[in-house]
């Protein structure tokens, strides 16, 4: 790990589900699971985070929500899309005001399919969001260094 490298934050977003993807992100979060022993910590604050953690489909109403969080969120970002919602729509896919997964919206890394998604499947989704994340953060370092120099 790079010497500017630190413990990314998640941000976690419910585009339009039906919490059941919710209520297991945030079993996670207690005692029992424990997900921010990996370092990972939970915010509200998309200026602050790292990783966007998002469950449910993107619609009409949420889809400039979606986008705006996203925009908000410095480089480097890892989106984690928690559930088959937000991998690919789930059954609400063929309703008139859903626009599908959230990758039809903004880019997606990291797929945790599940209805709902199992907390082992989100904290292992979380782990490949903080690996992507710490490459991408070196790779920014090292391009930050060479241009100073």
């Amino acid at each position: 790990m790079g010497k500017g490298l630190k413990s990314p934050w998640l941000l976690h977003y419910d585009g339009s589900s039906c919490n059941g993807c919710d209520i297991e992100v945030l079993a996670c979060l207690t005692p029992v699971y424990d997900a921010e022993r990996l370092g990972v910590i939970n915010t509200g604050d998309p200026l602050q985070a790292d990783i966007l953690v998002i469950t449910g489909g993107v619609n009409a109403q949420n889809e400039a929500t979606v986008k705006q969080l996203y925009e908000q969120m410095a480089d480097p970002k890892v989106v984690v899309a928690i559930g088959v919602c937000a991998c690919t729509g789930g059954v609400f896919k063929e309703c008139y005001n859903i626009k599908g997964g959230v990758d039809t919206t903004i880019p997606v890394d990291v797929y945790v399919p599940g209805c709902a998604a199992r907390p082992q499947s989100i904290i292992d989704g979380i782990l490949k969001g903080i690996e992507i994340y710490n490459q991408r953060a070196e790779a920014l370092e090292r391009e930050l260094e060479g241009g100073i120099a």
